[in-house]
């Protein structure tokens, strides 16, 4: 069995708070430099690169700069930081609830991503509590979506990472959600959606297609006032949007929901109105390194629920 390459550290340091960007050169390829490598596979463009190249700003393991020239060396790692997009900041506090020697857990808002990804890089949870707790190496356990609002595992060493997303994976993690959505008479609560989702790269929306199901959630309804009602969300497995898609399906799409059940139209950045009303609540689990049984909830309230005139007026 061939034995993976070593990745060595990363001869940069991250910049507010996020990680320069590793490429290792495939063994194959018909490439005479790593100039030519780069040009293909990166979508900034030659001109980007031949600038980055002769600025010194790809560098080797060894920190030194690559030069325009270099001749191309099957499995050579290289780095560089990215050029981050402009981004608006996210106005709204980021929470620490818990932090000892090897995890931290927040409380977060609506609106800010949790790992960087897209047009989404500095502001997002990871990279604000790099730079905030002084924690180089911290890293998410799993992730929220960037509308949801809630309770997100960090780790704090790199080693221990592992063990704490075996967690979610294996299924050892309670999760408790809070929703916001339409009363509906005819719906037969409390009650478990079992379906297939599938979600494709580039499309905005997942869908419930035939098959074996993937995705299980219990609903339950826990206080109605009028048209509208305050769900409580427990899903078993997690799968990309699965409680927009299972509500949306039970015919009580989640209120602020831009995606179900209809995409509508980019909010403009800094539009901070309306959130979706979904939270993330209570995240329980036995830490599988120190055996501890931790017990988290969110202290979040959803504005739909306790301030609907405030959250329909778009006030933020």
């Amino acid at each position: 069995m061939r034995r993976k390459p070593r990745i060595p550290d990363s001869p940069l340091p991250q910049r507010d708070g996020v990680d320069p960007v590793r490429v290792r050169l495939p063994a194959e390829g018909a490439w005479g430099t790593v100039r030519e490598h780069l040009v293909e596979r990166l979508a900034a463009g030659a001109g980007v690169i031949d600038g980055m190249l002769d600025a010194g700003l790809i560098v080797g393991a060894d920190g030194h700069p690559v030069a325009p020239d270099a001749v191309y060396v099957p499995g050579m790692f290289v780095w560089f930081h990215r050029e981050l997009p402009d981004e608006v900041p996210v106005p709204f506090p980021l929470e620490v609830v818990y932090r000892d020697g090897h995890i931290v857990v927040v409380d977060k808002p609506h609106f800010l991503a949790t790992t960087p990804r897209g047009s989404h890089v500095a502001q997002t949870a990871l990279a604000r509590l790099r730079r905030e707790l002084g924690i180089p190496a911290l890293g998410a356990a799993h992730r929220l979506d960037r509308l949801t609002a809630g309770l997100v595992l960090f780790t704090v060493r790199p080693e221990e990472r592992g063990a704490y997303q075996s967690l979610f994976r294996d299924r050892l993690v309670r999760k408790e959600y809070e929703a916001v959505a339409p009363y509906r008479e005819a719906l037969e609560l409390p009650c478990t959606v079992r379906s297939r989702i599938e979600k494709e790269r580039g499309v905005l929306t997942a869908r419930e297609v035939p098959g074996e199901p993937n995705a299980v959630s219990r609903v339950e309804l826990a206080e109605r006032r009028g048209d509208r009602a305050r769900y409580r969300l427990l899903p078993s497995t997690g799968q990309t949007h699965q409680l927009r898609v299972h509500m949306n399906a039970l015919g009580v799409p989640i209120l602020g929901d831009p995606l179900y059940p209809v995409v509508t139209g980019p909010v403009p950045a800094g539009d901070f109105r309306r959130p979706l009303q979904l939270l993330a609540r209570v995240l329980e689990f036995t830490d599988p390194v120190t055996g501890h049984r931790h017990a988290f909830r969110s202290g979040r309230t959803l504005l739909a629920w306790s301030a609907y005139d405030d959250w329909a007026g778009g006030r933020q």
